[in-house]
């Protein structure tokens, strides 16, 4: 990596590869440190992360997923901007997203959400998950090889999600036609085709749900969808039917997004750790530890921007009022003083599960049993299936140089692709 002071973590193309040289760099100067040239204080250190991300009332999450662009509509001034935020947080980019609402407003959305998201019904989905597993691996292992990201991971998050939003069975192919690849055919459900998801894969979804939920109210069934319809905010009033539309479409995209890259990273180090795959396969009890330090290693979400309201001091370095602040997951999941030789895998680490892989807080990812359960059944069955899963070297390189591309994005960390080959279950050596 180049200086330190010259790397732009949201422009180089060096730190999308690999960032954990610029993440041990900043926090060998402090955990908090502003980076130079988009202004953004970026916080390395665990505890550090952790006291932000508990504070919702000093920042805001306006910008969250925004973070320093394209900048707040108007000047931050003074020691209080409180109230510039909520006159102009509709301006922002995805202002009526969960992740970037503060309370009360957040609170009455994510309680709506957490009434989809009950364990009977994360049960209901995970049995119809190995049956949704199967299917996709009965074409994705034939030919003893494939493209796993776009070839399994992304088809298999895609329909969980809609399994558990309870999209109707006779649309989920053209549901799925109509959110994933380059070119996407026909009218799309409700008149949503080309050009609406040219626009915005999120307005797809809205008017999807939008006629899901409106149907509903008029024509109850004993479907998830009428759940979903009928479900109110935590003082009984009832939502618009928009808000429920925005809350079911948050979900969906969100949560397929960041599923994918953690099966990737999962199937990544399975693939490369023979001695690892081989313990899971004695061992299946190892499995969710092994996903947690997947999380903790390789988080899919890089870090999560927030807005300071007031002046306030966090790792002994003061953050004036109106400073935008990016806490690095990534970077915490790593903090040595946190875990213990952090830069090595361990599937046995015992504290493991305390990464912040899904946040903390008030906005602590409400899906994460669902992606842990993903995650588990995803490998579960590939072991099942097979006896040896490999790095393509054709695609990839041998072992003593891989080349792999990542997402160029400087919120998500995971593969665009992952090419493997198996052994199938039965076929013996290859």
């Amino acid at each position: 990596m180049k200086d330190f002071e010259s790397t732009d973590f949201f422009r180089d193309d060096a730190v999308v590869t690999d960032p954990y040289p610029y993440y041990e760099q900043l926090r060998s100067r402090c955990p908090v440190h502003r980076e130079p040239h988009h202004d953004v204080l970026m916080v390395t250190g665990y505890d550090e992360a952790v006291q932000v991300f508990h504070d919702a009332d000093t920042f805001s999450s306006c910008v969250s997923v925004t973070g320093p662009f394209p900048g707040f509509p108007v000047p931050l001034e003074g020691d209080d901007v409180s109230e510039l935020i909520e006159q102009h947080r509709d301006k922002l980019p995805m202002s009526d997203q969960l992740p970037t609402l503060d309370p009360p407003t957040h609170t009455d959305h994510r309680a709506l959400l957490m009434r989809l998201i009950t364990p009977k019904r994360l049960k209901e989905n995970e049995a119809e998950m190995w049956q949704l597993a199967d299917g996709l691996l009965d074409e994705f292992l034939a030919g003893g090889e494939g493209e796993f990201i776009n070839g399994f991971a992304g088809p298999f998050t895609l329909l969980v999600i809609a399994d558990l939003l309870g999209v109707p069975p006779e649309d989920r192919d053209e549901f799925a036609a109509s959110l994933q690849g380059p070119a996407h055919s026909g009218g799309g459900i409700g008149g949503m085709g080309k050009k609406a998801l040219a626009h915005n894969p999120l307005e797809f979804l809205y008017s999807t749900f939008t006629a899901y939920i409106e149907q509903r109210r008029h024509e109850p069934r004993e479907d998830v969808l009428t759940g979903l319809a009928t479900a109110t905010f935590p003082d009984g009033s009832t939502p618009e039917v928009i808000d429920v539309a925005r809350v079911a479409a948050n979900l969906f995209s969100a949560g397929q997004e960041t599923t994918v890259r953690l099966l990737g990273s999962a199937l990544k180090v399975l693939a490369e750790r023979k001695d690892i795959q081989d313990l899971l396969r004695r061992e299946r009890d190892r499995i969710p530890n092994f996903i947690e330090e997947t999380l903790r290693i390789e988080s899919p979400i890089k870090g999560d921007f927030r807005l300071s309201r007031v002046p306030t001091t966090v790792g002994g370095v003061d953050i004036p009022a109106g400073s935008t602040v990016m806490v690095l997951n990534g970077a915490a999941n790593r903090d040595p003083r946190q875990f213990t030789d952090p830069a090595t895998f361990d599937p046995a680490r015992p504290n493991a599960r305390r990464h912040i892989a899904f946040g903390r807080g008030i906005h602590t990812c409400p899906g994460a049993p669902l992606a842990r359960a993903e995650a588990r059944v995803t490998i579960e069955r590939l072991l099942d299936r097979t006896t040896d899963i490999r790095i393509s070297e054709r695609e990839h390189g041998p072992e003593d140089a891989r080349s792999y591309r990542y997402l160029p994005t400087f919120i998500l960390r995971g593969l665009a692709k992952l090419h493997l080959e198996f052994t199938l279950a039965g076929e013996g050596s290859r």
